[in-house]
């Protein structure tokens, strides 16, 4: 099972997925600790792009150059409001090796075909939800469409990764695993799970579940957890 450490950037900081308590804290920072715990993965997330109210693309830029400075070899994702070409190949060009793309999987499936033109073998589809509704942007806003629906459409398209963010209403909720499974089944595509991922207990119980090649857990909360750092060291994307 693999571990994706993913820290979600908002104003310039990184913040928690829910409200566990966790503050606000430096992203280089966090970079330097998740290299000082051995990660070879990282993924970012620009909050503040995927709603829609600005970026944080320079400091993630910088960020990214930081964790290859450590890991050369390491396989860094990002995503949050990506939605163009240009977009995309800024983070390809400073170092990133996935990218994800939402929000335009239901919005705007011409310009999805166009970023799979140029970089399918960097593109994951993502998909958040709560409680099995599929999110429309940001963690936030129903967007009426149903899991099975989500998986037929990432399917269509051809995509070959998946990441599955279930957003929980708050801190210590249950992973949704039933939806994973339905996600799984109707994309036909392995997949990352995230968001509800939040103790090693989960990340047993995620290992039960064929369908899930590894999950996304908070960068926040593996600084300080030894039982996922000593986790974080094998290399390979």
């Amino acid at each position: 099972m693999k571990i994706l450490p993913t820290l979600n950037i908002q104003n310039g900081m990184a913040v928690p997925i829910v409200g566990d308590g966790s503050e606000p804290a430096d992203l280089l920072a966090l970079v330097t600790r998740l290299l000082e715990l051995g990660s070879h993965r990282l993924a970012l997330v620009d909050v503040d792009a995927a709603r829609g109210h600005g970026n944080n693309r320079e400091l993630i830029a910088r960020a990214i150059q930081r964790f290859h400075a450590g890991r050369p070899k390491a396989c860094i994702q990002v995503g949050g409001g990506i939605r163009s070409s240009d977009q995309a190949q800024f983070f390809l060009d400073n170092g990133a090796t996935w990218l994800t793309v939402g929000t335009i999987l239901q919005r705007s499936p011409v310009m999805v075909d166009q970023l799979l033109a140029r970089f399918r073998e960097h593109l994951t589809a993502a998909v958040d939800a709560r409680e099995g509704e599929v999110l429309a942007s940001g963690w936030g806003g129903t967007s009426g469409q149903k899991l099975t629906a989500a998986g037929g459409r990432i399917a269509e398209f051809g995509f070959k990764r998946l990441l599955f963010m279930d957003i929980p209403q708050a801190a210590g909720a249950q992973p949704d695993f039933a939806s994973a499974r339905l996600l799984a089944q109707h994309s036909r595509l392995n997949l990352y799970m995230g968001g509800s991922i939040q103790r090693a207990e989960h990340l047993a119980q995620a290992r039960e579940i064929p369908a899930i090649q590894g999950v996304a857990v908070d960068g926040l909360l593996l600084r300080d957890d030894p039982e996922f750092a000593a986790l974080l060291n094998v290399p390979g994307c």
